[in-house]
């Protein structure tokens, strides 16, 4: 067995929310979770490749920052979370990725998603939620949910734990907003969240008042008060890119 290095499992943390949603990666979302609870290295390597979203973007931060795994620590911790990586991501090496990836799937949209670019788009989860996937299609097998509830759960957000039980836990944050031009963020409410199946997690067991970082309904890690910092300013840094541009994303699903 390869023992699991860092990157693979915080990888899959983030990644299984959505995945077991069946939205993105392999097609049976209980292989990831199994693969990387029993620590199989070898495996989430593989399975990574699947995330056609995320996993293009882990290539482009790697190769810019001279990393050879795309699937590092700091390589994922970028993407997910925020880290200086990204500022070496230029908007020529960021035009070129989501130009090979987009422009034939957005069409004559391609203009609106590409004002992004030199308006400061980044490899960022963020950036991929709100200025990619309303062009694009918000999911792969599609929904019927509200638009904004999407956006909200397909972002990484974040929260401070009031109470566990089980394996479901009250977490205390605050969701998206829309104006009819703008992304905001609303009042604090408290919602109930999942960080383990019959005891088991890819993760830490938190407790009250661990701040923790949420993907659709899962917790999916504790945050240190750095990694906190850096989350709430790459998704704000995002959030403020697309409202200023002229043709912001959320708007195409969002009226």
């Amino acid at each position: 067995m390869i023992v699991l290095t860092e990157g693979p499992l915080l990888f899959a943390r983030f990644a299984f929310p959505p995945n077991s949603l069946g939205y993105c990666g392999p097609s049976e979302p209980t292989t990831l979770f199994e693969v990387a609870h029993a620590g199989e290295g070898a495996e989430i390597q593989q399975l990574a490749r699947a995330f056609d979203g995320a996993f293009p973007y882990l290539q482009l931060i790697a190769s810019v920052n001279g990393i050879a795994d795309p699937l590092d620590r700091r390589v994922v911790e970028a993407y997910w979370v925020g880290s200086p990586l990204l500022e070496r991501v230029d908007a020529a090496a960021m035009g070129n990725a989501l130009d090979d990836r987009f422009r034939p799937r957005v069409g004559p949209r391609w203009g609106f998603l590409a004002e992004t670019i030199p308006a400061g788009a980044v490899p960022h989860h963020a950036f991929h939620v709100f200025g990619v996937y309303p062009w694009v299609g918000l999911l792969r097998s599609g929904q019927t949910e509200h638009p904004l509830h999407v956006l909200d759960r397909c972002r990484i957000r974040w929260g401070t734990v009031q109470s566990v039980e089980g394996d479901t836990a009250v977490v205390h944050n605050r969701l998206l907003t829309w104006d009819g031009r703008r992304l905001g963020y609303g009042e604090p409410i408290s919602e109930t969240v999942r960080w383990a199946v019959d005891g088991a997690s890819l993760g830490d067991p938190v407790g009250p008042g661990d701040v923790v970082a949420l993907h659709w309904d899962w917790v999916c890690d504790r945050l240190s008060p750095g990694r906190l910092k850096n989350l709430q300013a790459w998704t704000a840094r995002q959030i403020d890119l697309v409202n200023a541009v002229a043709h912001p994303a959320p708007s195409n699903v969002l009226g």
